[in-house]
């Protein structure tokens, strides 16, 4: 199993992909030549596949999106390599649904070792559930259980309680422990400019910034760059 779970597409000040296009590179290697593209989060599919080509030719790849395929299956039974796009979490999770692709990912990326990246709603379809995920359900999928390629859950654009806010919603803390009060799994809170690499049993946080964990009934923890989460995969509660 190959995965590159980054939180976010873009980093202010910089471009799409920009901050991760080095970790992008290294990942899909030289073997990869084409990466199924999966734009369902966004509802201009069109658009932001012509986005995702233009950058991914940039670093020598080309892109086929999966909603130009006559049989999303079969681009799925297809595919060298899986990019999933960010956007609406609720909406990329129903589209995989009835497009009937949620187990065939599953099976290419777990079984056939086809290398899987995500992006923010296409992190958080990579994990248990989408249950942490911070968007608004504009769509009502079938389930929240996600593609489940990872034991536990991700919240992406993790960001830290300003002590001087005036805002007197919930922080992301305050909402990842009403998560624990129902349930048990893990939610690892990646910032933005973060990203989980992990190569078969092996786990390792990448990017600029730190990764903060959350555990029922356990203090955070929080994870520089370089950090090993192999255990994640083997313990998620």
């Amino acid at each position: 199993m190959r995965l590159l779970l980054v939180s976010n597409s873009t980093l202010h000040g910089s471009g799409y992909l920009d901050h991760c296009q080095q970790q992008i590179s290294d990942f899909f290697g030289k073997s990869v030549k084409r990466v199924l593209f999966v734009p369902y989060a966004l509802h201009d599919r069109d658009g932001y596949t012509k986005t995702a080509r233009d950058k991914f030719r940039t670093l020598g790849y080309e892109v086929d999106g999966i909603h130009e395929a006559a049989d999303p299956v079969e681009a799925v039974r297809k595919a060298e390599a899986i990019f999933i796009g960010g956007g609406n979490t609720f909406r990329l999770l129903k589209s995989l649904y009835d497009n009937q692709v949620v187990s065939e990912i599953r099976k290419r990326v777990l079984e056939d070792g086809v290398p899987y990246m995500g992006s923010s709603a296409g992190t958080n379809v990579a994990t248990i559930s989408i249950s942490t995920t911070n968007d608004m359900p504009i769509v009502y999928p079938p389930s929240f259980a996600a593609i489940g390629l990872v034991p536990f859950n991700i919240n992406p654009h993790y960001i830290d309680p300003d002590a001087n806010s005036r805002h007197m919603g919930e922080t992301r803390e305050q909402r990842i422990t009403q998560y624990h009060e129902e349930v048990d799994t893990c939610v690892l809170g990646l910032r933005e400019g973060c990203m989980l690499l992990v190569e078969g049993n092996k786990a390792t946080l990448l990017g600029s910034t730190n990764a903060r964990l959350f555990s029922r009934g356990k203090p955070r923890v929080e994870y520089n760059p370089g950090s090993d989460l192999s255990f994640l995969l083997n313990d998620a509660h």
